[in-house]
């Protein structure tokens, strides 16, 4: 190692949590834990949620949540007059440093800035607060940063408000904040995992040609393994709070030291070395998606989210839907799901034409959804058991509802123990629940009345690595004892890798290419498709980074300058 920018010993830092019998409590986030970050390098922490990733962090930059201290411990940053105890320093002299010196990417670029703030006003304010220029002169730094991070057309983009930008455009100017005053060390904190694997990947390229532009460090905090795998010098695997192995990329990931670590490998799919599903048998097709059309809006405003799509699946298949954020996925999705009727064309699930205007009880009991986030799908104010069995409930005893308590109870906990919970989740309350444990119970609840096809949007992206592969392990086990079919939304390619045996490629709301998963990944025939594969990061980058390819060209798919309708905005 370099000499060392950063250098954490024994760090402990802990949070109050609810009253006891002798006032507030405390609950340990971080235990001992000891770092070195070198100067110009990249240190990956990476571990599930609760491991301490993030509170570390935080712990650096001075901006701990709400109740949370540092127990014990010292967070020593190597400045050109000396190396300063971060932990020790009054706190205006750390907000000196904070923006200066040290520099935060946040997680989610859909809240991290203020709505009622142009972009430009937000990446001008680390220069505000530290009074860097005259108002010109942060103006003109401001339009030289947001050309710096690549956007097109600085000026306007400046001007414009976080609603009217893409995604991926929205962490640009968040990084281009981070390196306004050109800091020594950029922590960035899960950058890209609400963005498609595309822009993940030109993200990840701008941090790297940024921290070798600067000289600057990087402290990525990721549950990613393959962005780890291709991105870090060094690797620290959290687990609880407390380290259990860290070192350079090549040895932790090759030459795990501990089992925890081992099975993090085992369970990323982008790292897993399996092939495709071969591909099967033909059979009759239960899901027909023909020639399907979806606008918003009406008139010269209307925006075609999907455009003459075609498709079929087999009953007791995976069919993936994969693409970029507004490529039609989840449009096609819901239409599917009957949530919404699609502006042309023909959706039939076996002997069922999906309702043209809503959707009828026929259909729910042949078709259920299961949404993205585990965390806003469910009812906070129900518990699990009233959330289970609210399909059985809501139907009249003649369409298969459930009034006998006791009926309703037996098929609850059926509903339970099929997606391996414990029985006495019934009674708790979402909150009360892990993110893997939420998701298991949506899949629940989709299963209590016993579907065919089940669409599942997104249903492992918000998920840690571990409780990703339990659910995907999960959802093959289910498919084989109940014959499901799944139409699986997704931009992880190496999710559909583990799980799919045919795929349809979207791109802005057209199918540029359909086949099984096994030639789609091994033989694409579409540019697109070779992108989409090109942009998934992969152990080998962990060999040579400097011999990884640039970002395959792809035309952004960000919004254009002047504001969509927010009906466009809203499409996945």
């Amino acid at each position: 190692m370099t000499d060392p920018l950063l250098r954490i010993d024994d760090l402990a830092v802990s949070y109050r949590t609810g009253h006891t019998h002798r006032g507030h409590g405390r609950r340990t986030a971080v235990d001992g834990v000891s770092l070195e970050l070198g100067r110009g390098e990249v240190l990956a922490l990476v571990g599930e949620s609760g491991s301490g990733k993030t509170t570390i962090g935080q712990s650096v930059i001075g901006l701990l949540a709400a109740g949370g201290r540092v127990d014990r411990g010292a967070i020593e940053l190597r400045l050109a007059g000396g190396p300063v105890d971060l932990t020790r320093l009054p706190a205006r002299a750390v907000q000196e440093l904070r923006g200066r010196r040290i520099a935060l990417v946040p997680q989610d670029p859909g809240t991290s800035l203020n709505p009622v703030q142009t972009i430009g006003a937000s990446v001008a304010a680390p220069l505000r607060i530290h009074r860097w220029g005259t108002p010109d002169r942060i103006r003109r730094r401001v339009v030289e940063l947001l050309d710096r991070v690549g956007l097109d057309d600085p000026e306007l983009r400046a001007r414009q408000y976080p609603h009217e930008l893409s995604g991926g455009m929205r962490q640009r100017a968040l990084i281009g904040a981070a390196i306004a005053l050109e800091p020594d060390l950029i922590i960035a904190d899960e950058p890209t995992s609400a963005l498609d694997v595309t822009v993940q990947r030109r993200i990840l390229d701008l941090l790297d040609d940024l921290r070798a532009e600067l000289g600057s460090s990087l402290l990525l905090i990721t549950h990613d393994l393959a962005v780890a795998a291709e991105r870090a010098d060094t690797i620290a695997v959290l687990r609880g709070g407390a380290l259990e192995e860290a070192g350079p990329a090549r040895s932790v990931l090759h030459e795990p030291a501990t089992a925890y670590t081992a099975a993090l490998l085992a369970d990323a799919p982008a790292l897993a070395d399996e092939p495709p599903r071969p591909p099967r048998p033909a059979g009759e097709p239960f899901l027909v998606v023909d020639r399907l059309l979806h606008e918003y809006g009406r008139g010269k405003d209307a925006f075609r989210a999907v455009d003459d799509v075609t498709f079929a699946v087999e009953r007791g298949t995976t069919h993936a839907l994969v693409g970029e954020s507004g490529s039609g996925k989840t449009t096609i999705g819901r239409a599917v799901a009957g949530f919404h009727a699609p502006t042309a064309g023909a959706i039939r699930i076996g002997a069922h034409d999906v309702p043209a205007e809503r959707r009828d009880r026929a259909l729910r009991r042949v078709v259920q959804l299961v949404s993205q986030n585990p965390y806003a799908s469910l009812d906070p104010r129900r518990t699990v058991g009233q959330t289970v069995g609210e399909p059985l409930r809501n139907w009249r005893a003649a369409d298969g509802g459930v009034r006998d308590r006791r009926e309703l109870a037996r098929r609850v906990a059926s509903a339970i123990d099929r997606v391996a919970l414990p029985a006495d989740v019934v009674d708790r309350l979402p909150a009360e629940l892990s993110g893997g444990q939420r998701q298991r119970v949506a899949i629940a609840r989709a299963l209590i009345i016993e579907p065919n096809l089940v669409v599942l949007d997104e249903a492992v992206s918000a998920l840690d690595v571990t409780v990703q592969a339990q659910i995907l392990q999960l959802l093959e086990q289910l498919q084989r004892e109940l014959g499901l079919t799944y139409l699986f939304i997704t931009h992880d390619l190496a999710v559909v890798r583990r799980i799919a045996d045919t795929v349809t490629v979207l791109r802005r709301g057209t199918a540029v290419e359909t086949g099984t998963a096994h030639q789609l990944l091994t033989d694409p025939q579409h540019d697109y498709t070779r992108a989409l594969l090109d942009a998934v990061p992969a152990p080998d980058g962990l060999l040579d980074r400097s011999a990884r390819q640039p970002t395959t060209a792809l035309p952004t798919t960000a919004l254009p300058a002047t504001a969509l309708p927010i009906t466009a905005l809203e499409v996945a």
